[in-house]
């Protein structure tokens, strides 16, 4: 099993630890990723389409030399596009050395959750969410990065 997930596994079964996740907007939920994955936080810039891709693979950023693949958040996780505007970015994340791009409508800040206070998914499946943390009175959709590049 890979490094990064077995890390987010033990986070949800063993308890007493707390985690940082980046946390973001995307539609009008609140989603966090483990903060572990996150290279940079990026403006939104210059997409190359690729073809024969995904709808959801929006194409190819040159970010300093190194090209990276980006995805549309809202497409992957079902929801309908939408324009980009000033606050949409780019969460540049890591997974196992590949660099992968999640655009998303807006970054929040980063958060820390207290083991105790993450559930599990509520189906069997879960989809690309590992699990709901419970922040203040909301919660926040904590999303499988592994899960989201399959």
């Amino acid at each position: 099993m890979e490094k990064g997930r077995e890390r987010d596994e033990e986070m949800i079964n063993e308890g007493g630890t707390l985690e940082k996740y980046l946390t973001f907007r995307v539609g009008e939920e609140d989603y966090g990723i483990s903060i572990h994955y996150v290279s940079e936080i990026v403006g939104l810039q210059k997409i190359t389409p690729v073809p024969d891709v995904p709808p959801y693979v929006k194409g190819v950023i040159n970010l300093r030399g190194k090209i990276i693949p980006v995805l549309d958040m809202r497409l992957r996780l079902g929801m309908p596009e939408r324009s980009y505007d000033e606050r949409t970015c780019i969460i540049v994340v890591n997974v196992e050395g590949d660099l992968l791009g999640l655009i998303v409508d807006r970054v929040n800040e980063v958060t820390d959750i207290p083991q105790e206070q993450i559930e599990p998914p509520p189906s069997e499946e879960g989809g690309f969410v590992m699990g709901l943390g419970k922040v203040g009175e909301g919660v926040k959709i904590l999303l499988d990065v592994h899960k989201i590049l399959r």
